[in-house]
């Protein structure tokens, strides 16, 4: 079995793969409304990965109640992201992305100093998926 290039799928075959809200966010840059995502309050071991492609983004022994109203981490996975400087509405933010299929995954903050790296990756919920370490079903955000 060949390993999927996402970076070729065109934006018709991202549509047939994602419901309109994922679309929405992962491929138009959209925002869900804040304290509405199913992985806001999941608490369990495991990790969390990009709803796209899967890839592995984030462990859950760095999330953290950041009281914002989406699921936020302190730390991705070592090469998981990329940073894209992002001036939309009237703001100087920083964008992240995942690594593999280039999507967006939410902003990242210098705004934590109770964390250990001081950062609050702060992530659409609706981006992401959660594996629990148990063996439980896959949450999809």
């Amino acid at each position: 079995m060949t390993e999927q290039n996402f970076l070729t799928l065109t934006e018709g075959e991202w549509r047939e793969r994602l419901d309109p809200m994922s679309y929405n966010v992962l491929r138009e840059a959209g925002t869900e409304r804040p304290g509405t995502g199913r992985l806001l309050n999941e608490e369990r071991t495991g990790s969390y990965a990009c709803k796209a492609c899967g890839a592995e983004l984030f462990a859950s022994d760095t999330k953290f109640d950041a009281h914002c109203g989406w699921p936020s981490f302190y730390e991705a996975k070592d090469g998981a992201v990329t940073f894209i400087e992002d001036r939309t509405l009237g703001m100087v933010r920083t964008e992240v992305r995942c690594a593999t299929c280039d999507s967006h995954l939410g902003h990242i903050f210098p705004d934590a100093p109770q964390t250990p790296t001081g950062n609050r990756y702060c992530m659409n919920s609706v981006s992401l998926t959660f594996e629990p370490s148990d063996g439980g079903d896959v949450v999809e955000g």
